[in-house]
């Protein structure tokens, strides 16, 4: 029996009268798995623990399937050399390049900003139905990956979106995270995967103000059902239509046989060079920190 239901979750819900949707999304054990693969450093750690969270608020929008959302930063003379955190069908993964000798020289609580510098955050939606790829690119020059999110569906999609983010540690070191994602719809429709719309609805500032009441110590309760969240913040609206939840997991593809099939696209002399003395390739995943022997 799941002992924490309220964690590794992800809740879609709509207000059609006020022409909105939303998604809450809850994660903890998951965080603590990807996390697990590699000896971060806290502000490191914090910052892959927010990016996760957030991707899977995105992704889990997606109605395709198969599609997949990929996020990833690029920066000029950051602490963080890269980070990349993508969702597919309700796995998460992700992982950061740092440089360790700038870290050092960071504050001990570092804003986003002493991290990346001058960054950019790409979005990127795959879509598999019709092989399809959107793709958005914003800077990093707000204080929270949230709000460079925010910015993006503004400038990328036009849509008026709310993001609330929050992470922290519980008293025996474990994480939860929690992130709240409310967007204004065109009138007379309920969601769909592109979306377009005027910004003159006086419903959406409602909708909005509502939203930001939202208290970080409630996105991580675990033990507040994502139900009774949704609740709080709109227990006033005329009709809440709440979706059917989706279960989070650390989720990396890098399985021995798909390790294969990469490294059968090479030539045999290709192979070869990849080889050690021993004649085997060896395959270091990033994500997951899991090394694959091959034969070359």
């Amino acid at each position: 029996m799941n002992s924490t239901p309220h964690l590794d979750t992800a809740l879609g819900f709509s207000i059609p009268p006020q022409h909105a949707r939303g998604r809450i999304v809850r994660m903890g054990p998951t965080l603590d798995t990807v996390l697990a693969a590699h000896a971060y450093p806290p502000p490191i750690e914090s910052l892959l623990a927010e990016a996760l969270t957030l991707a899977a608020l995105i992704g889990s929008t997606l109605k395709d399937v198969g599609g997949q959302l990929t996020m990833q930063t690029r920066t000029e003379n950051g602490v963080i050399e890269l980070l990349v955190v993508d969702y597919r069908g309700g796995d998460v993964r992700g992982y950061i390049k740092y440089d360790a000798d700038k870290l050092a020289e960071a504050p001990a609580d570092p804003t986003l900003f002493a991290l990346f510098g001058v960054g950019y955050l790409a979005i990127t939606f795959d879509l598999a139905t019709t092989g399809e790829r959107y793709q958005g690119i914003v800077p990093l020059d707000g204080t929270t990956l949230a709000e460079a999110a925010e910015s993006y569906f503004f400038q990328s999609e036009q849509i008026p979106t709310l993001v609330r983010v929050a992470v922290r540690k519980d008293g025996a070191g474990r994480h939860v995270a929690g992130a709240l994602l409310l967007q204004h719809l065109p009138e007379g429709e309920e969601g769909r995967e592109r979306l377009h719309t005027k910004l003159d609805h006086p419903e959406w500032d409602h909708v909005a103000t509502l939203g930001q009441t939202i208290d970080p110590a409630e996105l991580t309760d675990p033990a507040l059902p994502l139900t009774e969240l949704i609740w709080r913040l709109f227990n006033e609206e005329d009709e809440v239509r709440v979706h059917t939840p989706i279960t989070l997991s650390r989720g990396c593809r890098c399985t021995p046989d798909h390790i294969e099939s990469v490294l059968a696209k090479f030539s045999a002399e290709d192979r070869q060079e990849m080889a050690d003395d021993d004649g085997v390739i060896q395959v270091d995943c990033a994500f997951c920190s899991t090394k694959f022997p091959v034969a070359a």
